[in-house]
């Protein structure tokens, strides 16, 4: 049997991957005839010696492939192999793992798991894919959004013995998009934290450190725009939340490291999947985001931020400024200085 599992969501398919390790039997056994392999670096001769194996003292063997799919996707056309020699092995391969996986044995149990962008050519020209399609279940897993992922979201905390607001639920949305590890991890939080009573709007500012994240985008926002009383409404209000000077500080280094380094990066012609794998962003929300400010924000202005964070965390640290008002001077003064 063949399962191929392909999009954007990776969360999912890792759920649907356990629930096809649930139900092969005794975990301990199935450790013992599993093999997770490789796709870009896999050659014909170890996917056969996995798939083709016997299971030992059990019923079937599971062979989990992750990007075996995306290897064969169209490449750019800028990106030519440079010898005819090449194109020809190039050319010989699909048909080789093709004919392997035709010709699986009944108890092997093959899960092919490939992050793709789901767009209107995804998969459409894959030499691969058209083969063993018809003979596998396919199942296309793209980002949530909107209703589904306000089912999502209510889903996973009702079966954590908890509930939330719509307006809790919009705040989680807004600040995590459909990142669902990032979802999960923070909606495990929350009904910890509140114990079995409804999840409301407070909670997630206070509890969820992506909402932390997003209040520090929007106070640079302000300070940028110089607008200084939105700005001190949210400095104001992370304080209340109990987020110390400390804390805050870091935040912001962070967020103007992150927009200095797309800058850079961009300025030296870097594709968009390299920009985000320098800088561990594997969130398409987050980095729509982040690209889009970086546009906003000159490389001057953001330097000058930055040094300013460096000068107030060290007035905090030698005792010069008590935090809450040297954090408070900070953002005031840039407000001024735009």
């Amino acid at each position: 049997m063949i399962h191929i599992f392909w999009g954007e969501d990776r969360f999912s398919m890792e759920e649907a991957l356990q629930k096809i390790k649930n139900g092969l039997g005794d975990p301990a056994m199935l450790s013992l005839n599993t093999s997770v392999l490789e796709g870009a670096k896999l050659t014909l001769n170890e996917l056969k010696a996995a798939a083709e194996a016997a299971p030992f003292l059990s019923l079937k063997r599971l062979v989990v492939i992750y990007g075996l799919l995306e290897r064969f996707e169209p490449k750019d056309k800028s990106s030519r192999p440079k010898k005819a020699e090449s194109t020809t092995k190039k050319s010989d391969e699909p048909a080789g793992f093709a004919d392997c996986l035709k010709g699986l044995p009944d108890t092997t149990v093959l899960v092919l798991v490939d992050f793709i962008e789901m767009g209107k050519k995804a998969l459409q020209n894959n030499v691969l894919y058209q083969v063993i399609s018809p003979l596998s279940d396919v199942r296309p897993f793209p980002t949530l959004k909107g209703t589904k992922l306000t089912q999502w979201i209510e889903q996973k905390i009702a079966t954590q013995g908890g509930s939330i607001s719509r307006q809790a639920t919009n705040i989680l949305m807004e600040n995590i998009g459909g990142d669902l590890f990032t979802m999960f991890n923070e909606v495990s939080k929350l009904t910890a934290f509140t114990a079995g009573r409804m999840i409301e709007e407070k909670d997630v500012r206070q509890i969820v450190s992506v909402s932390r994240e997003a209040d520090i985008f929007a106070m640079v926002d302000a300070v940028v725009d110089r607008k200084a009383g939105i700005a001190e409404q949210i400095l104001e209000q992370l304080l209340q939340n109990g987020v110390v000077p400390q804390q805050i500080l870091a935040l912001l280094a962070r967020q103007i490291q992150e927009l200095i380094q797309v800058k850079d990066l961009k300025k030296e012609r870097k594709s968009t999947a390299e920009i985000q794998t320098r800088l561990g962003i594997f969130s398409s929300f987050r980095w729509d985001k982040l690209a889009a400010r970086s546009e906003k924000y000159t490389l001057e202005k953001l330097i000058t931020i930055y040094r300013s964070l460096l000068e107030t965390d060290l007035a905090i640290k030698t005792g010069k400024l008590e935090g809450d008002l040297a954090i408070n001077i900070l953002v005031a003064d840039l407000c001024v200085k735009g």
